[in-house]
């Protein structure tokens, strides 16, 4: 019985140990790709496996010699530094001096003059004023509900209805005192139109208040701010018309507050600053004092009011 039983004991713990064993097995065989996609996923966060850090985990190729020949070879930033020393010996004595004089000019930029620093507080105070008293920019403003009688005064020194009324008034008129004096006017008006739309093309200063300019702003040729176009025109008209006409005193005040007023116009419109209306004031001036200077005669006008209408019998 003894001898028949220890066989198949034998026989069981035999087949447990190859049921165990296999069942190590399947589980190794279970846990293996877990174990890989572990090992990848540190090989891929390793730092050194990236391709920029690849040479260093290859060994050197030829040891003693290139350890030899970099230790010989001086490091790239030696050598730009050495290029760098060469080529300023090489170098002439007026570059040098330049490069002296450069730091000079940045001092001077980073600290300007008394003059640039009296400039620019002057043009900030300037813009500062002129967007204040801008009251009738738009009709949303403080003095929004005046600003279409702001700017009819503002039309009545427009250049395009004084150009066209003097051309009007020239053909009604039968006096050669009254065609001097408009010939005159005209010639004035057409020179103050073309004066500040080169000044204001040379200048290309905006207004206060950034608007788009009219259609008789574009004819007259009255883009941009500086200098003031109705403020010149109304200084050279009014002081011509002084100068050239018989008025009474409360016409003549009335005349000076007129071009005084649409001056102030154009600033409470937000069209320009202060500064450009002043400028105005003295180009009209100058205007004023150019043409009087050239003032043409009763026979030039006659001539020229010939070519214009294509009348040649004066000519003869």
């Amino acid at each position: 019985m003894w001898m028949r039983l220890i066989p198949f004991t034998d026989s069981l713990c035999e087949e447990q140990d190859s049921k165990t064993h296999l069942g190590w097995k399947v589980r190794r065989e279970i846990k293996m790709p877990a174990n890989q996609t572990r090992s990848r996923v540190r090989e891929r966060n390793n730092v050194l496996n990236r391709p920029e850090f690849m040479s260093l985990n290859q060994p050197l190729k030829s040891g003693s010699g290139e350890a030899r020949g970099t230790a010989r070879r001086p490091p790239q930033r030696q050598q730009s530094q050495n290029q760098q020393g060469a080529n300023a010996q090489h170098e002439s004595p007026e570059n040098n001096k330049e490069r002296k004089e450069l730091p000079e000019e940045d001092c001077m930029q980073l600290n300007p003059s008394f003059k640039g620093i009296a400039m620019n507080s002057l043009l900030a105070i300037d813009i500062c004023m002129s967007k204040r008293l801008g009251v009738c920019a738009h009709t949303t403003s403080s003095w929004g509900s005046v600003r279409s009688m702001v700017k009819l005064l503002a039309l009545t020194g427009h250049g395009i209805p004084w150009i066209f009324g003097t051309i009007v008034c020239l053909t009604r008129s039968n006096t050669l005192a009254g065609q001097e004096v408009l010939v005159n006017l005209l010639l004035a008006l057409l020179l103050d139109v073309m004066t500040v739309a080169g000044m204001q093309k040379l200048v290309k200063r905006k207004g206060p208040w950034e608007m788009p300019p009219s259609f008789l702003d574009y004819l007259a040729m009255d883009i941009y701010s500086f200098p003031a176009a109705h403020a010149s025109r109304a200084v050279m008209v009014s002081k011509f018309l002084l100068a050239h006409l018989v008025l009474a005193v409360p016409l003549r005040i009335l005349l000076v507050l007129w071009a005084v007023l649409v001056g102030m116009s154009r600033v409470l419109l937000g069209r320009h600053h202060l500064t450009d209306v002043g400028c105005g004031f003295a180009l009209g001036f100058l205007h004023y004092t150019l043409v009087e200077m050239v003032w043409l005669s009763s026979n030039t006008c006659q001539t020229l009011i010939s070519i214009g209408t294509f009348n040649w019998s004066p000519l003869y």
